[in-house]
């Protein structure tokens, strides 16, 4: 796979970083992680309007830019620096990607033009039990009404589920998973937004009774469209970490060299060194697997499933630790409320669970790999 950037890439990271440093300062973080919408719509109808990032991987034909997934990661990554509060990871890559994944012509047509160019904000419901992201788990039930469909049951922890426009999701049909779309001031919603670790991402259970639904594709064929859309996610969410993870290191640095201790700064002290060390090698690595993943995704590789997983795990368990240690490296002032260490620690713990926890993507390696059935043939 080719890993390198190409000239216009590093101009879009460039304009989306200088866009970033101005509307998502540290002090307008704190400010929208504490609102009950958690973002601001001036700056989402700005990076919709002037830099059409809603839109950047949709194809022209349905009102997008027509750019790729390289072009997406490099967005969320320096989004993830930026700790930004905004509802686009749900709407892009959720909603967005089940639309562009569907089979139904009619519906994207009818429903991308507004999601790609930021007038609708989506989601995706899919979450029933913690931890669960397999189609066993998918219980909310959809039933016929005439000739149209209703859903009943609940979803959990649906990332920007209280705001947003257009939510679909994934339930249970008499044929299998179907995937739906709901309108967000639908009758028979209920949205109910709930505490999170993560201030800076909201989330909201919903609670679906005799909701009305429009069915996107065929009854009972929608989990193959759902499990290519958690894959893209966890993918776009491993850029995500990376980009937060790259911000700590800086962070952790920068601090090293300034703070000074017994008349020298605490960064030349061996262990601080190689702790700093450490956490750049982490990162960089985290770097690689996570580009590894969008590379899948642009080319359609066969191995984009293990390449997921694998991204997943992998930035997931280097973006805590780096937070952790960017915290060990500031010492007492890194563990308050005043410093942005622990608004990077907590969006990085957060991050772990969402799409599946690195054990659950562990056990989608192995089974892949076929070291699930080797460890039950040696243990029997």
């Amino acid at each position: 796979m080719n890993f390198l950037i190409t000239d216009e890439q590093l101009e879009l990271r460039a304009t989306v970083r200088d866009f970033l440093a101005a509307k998502s300062p540290e002090p307008e973080v704190r400010r929208l992680m504490a609102t009950a919408t958690g973002y601001d719509p001036a700056v989402w109808a700005q990076l919709s309007d002037q830099l059409g990032l809603p839109g950047l991987a949709v194809p022209e034909e349905y009102g997008g830019a027509g750019f790729g997934y390289l072009e997406l990661g490099i967005v969320v990554e320096e989004m993830g620096r930026a700790l930004l509060c905004a509802p686009y990871l749900s709407s892009v890559a959720l909603a967005t990607e089940a639309l562009l994944r569907c089979p139904d012509e009619a519906a994207r047509k009818d429903l991308l033009p507004g999601l790609a160019a930021g007038r609708t904000i989506g989601t995706l419901a899919l979450l029933e039990r913690p931890g669960r992201w397999d189609q066993a788990a998918v219980q909310l039930r959809a039933s016929r009404d005439g000739s149209s469909w209703v859903l009943n049951g609940r979803k959990r922890h649906v990332p920007d589920g209280h705001t947003a426009d257009l939510i679909m999701v994934g339930a249970r049909t008499p044929a299998g998973v179907g995937l739906f779309a709901v309108d967000g001031i639908a009758a028979g919603l209920t949205r109910t937004p709930v505490p999170t670790l993560d201030q800076t991402r909201k989330q909201a259970h919903l609670e679906f009774t005799g909701t009305p639904a429009r069915l996107i594709g065929d009854e009972g064929d929608g989990w193959p469209v759902l499990s290519q859309v958690l894959r893209t996610a966890a993918i776009l969410l491993a850029a995500e970490q990376v980009g937060g993870a790259a911000r700590a290191v800086e962070m952790a640095v920068s601090y090293a060299g300034l703070r000074v201790q017994f008349g020298r700064p605490v960064g030349s002290f061996q262990a601080v060194k190689h702790l700093c060390a450490d956490m750049l090698t982490e990162a960089e690595a985290a770097r690689s697997a996570a580009y590894y993943g969008l590379q899948a995704l642009a080319t359609g590789h066969e191995d984009l499933p293990l390449a997921a997983s694998l991204a997943k795990v992998y930035c997931s368990q280097a973006y805590t630790r780096i937070a952790g240690d960017t915290i060990q490296v500031h010492g007492g002032i890194g563990f308050t409320w005043e410093h942005p260490a622990q608004l990077y620690f907590k969006r990085a713990k957060a991050s772990e669970s969402l799409f599946g926890t690195p054990g659950y993507h562990r056990d989608l390696l192995a089974a892949r790999l076929g070291l699930a059935a080797a460890a039950t043939s040696a243990e029997g």
